[in-house]
């Protein structure tokens, strides 16, 4: 949908005006403008094509959408994957290929979607975050956003990148026992949401590998960038959470979904990833607990370790103040001061300043000060 741009608004400065990171940037265009809004990656737009059934399979990659209408056959099962979202023309011919709604498209391209699904007479829309981790001092965690449209015998992806998060999927589809190759659309529609979900699992473990010695190293050297460390899984898991918690609600209208697209059998699979999610969503709960209390016990640490090095302050402090007293009555030089020609009161007083500490140290001892 090509739209000329006023003066007035904020993309007509813009040199490149089919990707935005904001979706701010869209305000005052109408609904159904086809523009990307997210992060631009180097990835240049792929379309492959899939095509099986219990007894063929056949994989290749196309240049036009035009070529999809040489392929269309209702005894296979048909997926069709699009890595990129920089050439919206693609996803504007997709959507006329298969009468896909104006607003489903945009939402296509519009990455910063909730995960949600939409429900409509030939199709089923749905939105999930694909989370893949790096494994480092600090855990970086990288999203996705990836569309499913799931039309009879055909299954349509839109991903952000060209990446290998379907690649079990690809490999799984060479078995010609494996149910994907013996069940319909939804059920590949189903097996890509389960790959999604598995990945969370592994982001698990790499959060698992960071949180358990940091409680470990915790009380013992609580450094500065331990509270980075800190604050930065804290923010990791606050955007875990927006990302996987809508799948629940997803699942569940999916298992309640008034349509012919989903099979009865197929269910009870969209009921397994429900309760994958459900433990996912648990063990981000049960992280930010251990994330919080790490934190109360971090700042606990730093008050110890403030408050030890107060008392030995304080003690040596003790130690001196009747010292600096009695240093301080005899520099005063009266003249008439009888101490000061007497001959041992030199060493008598070091005497008197070495009894003074000795006594103050056994005395905090007993008092259990040190």
């Amino acid at each position: 949908m090509s739209f000329k741009y006023p003066p007035w608004h904020r993309l007509h400065q813009k040199k490149n005006k089919t990707i935005l990171r904001s979706a701010a940037d869209k305000s005052g265009l109408p609904p159904g403008s086809l523009i990307h809004i997210g992060e631009k990656h180097e990835t240049e737009c792929r379309i492959t094509v899939t095509q099986f059934n219990i007894d063929a399979i056949k994989q290749f990659e196309i240049d036009s959408i035009d070529e999809l209408q040489h392929l269309r056959n209702n005894d296979l099962i048909t997926w069709i994957n699009v890595d990129g979202l920089s050439d919206t023309h693609i996803v504007e011919s997709l959507g006329t290929e298969f009468d896909i709604h104006p607003l489903i498209l945009e939402d296509i391209l519009s990455t910063h979607q909730r995960p949600k699904l939409e429900e409509y007479e030939d199709y089923i829309y749905l939105v999930i975050k694909s989370i893949q981790a790096e494994k480092n001092n600090h855990p970086s965690l990288q999203y996705e956003q990836i569309s499913i449209l799931l039309l009879a015998n055909y299954v349509i992806t839109f991903k952000e990148k060209m990446d290998e998060i379907f690649k079990p999927v690809q490999y799984r589809l060479q078995n010609r026992k494996d149910r994907i190759r013996q069940n319909g659309s939804d059920f590949l529609a189903y097996v890509l949401i389960d790959t999604v979900v598995d990945e969370y699992f592994v982001v698990e473990d790499c959060l698992d590998e960071i949180i358990d010695p940091l409680e470990d190293s915790l009380l013992s050297n609580p450094t500065p960038e331990t509270l980075q460390t800190i604050q930065h899984l804290r923010r990791e898991l606050i955007t875990m959470k927006r990302s996987i918690s809508p799948l629940r609600e997803l699942l569940s209208t999916i298992q309640h979904a008034n349509t012919g697209l989903l099979e009865e059998k197929t269910l009870r699979y969209y009921n397994d990833v429900y309760d994958h999610v459900l433990r996912v969503t648990d063990s981000l709960d049960s992280y930010r607990e251990r994330i919080a209390s790490i934190q109360d016990i971090y700042l606990s640490s730093i008050s110890n370790k403030l408050n030890e090095t107060m008392k030995v302050l304080t003690i040596f402090a003790s130690i001196f103040i009747p010292l600096t007293f009695i240093a301080g009555i005899y520099g005063m030089n009266f003249e008439h001061m009888p101490e000061l020609k007497w001959r041992w009161a030199y060493p008598v007083l070091w005497i008197i300043f070495i009894a003074i500490g000795v006594g103050l140290l056994i005395y905090f001892k007993k008092k259990k000060w040190l």
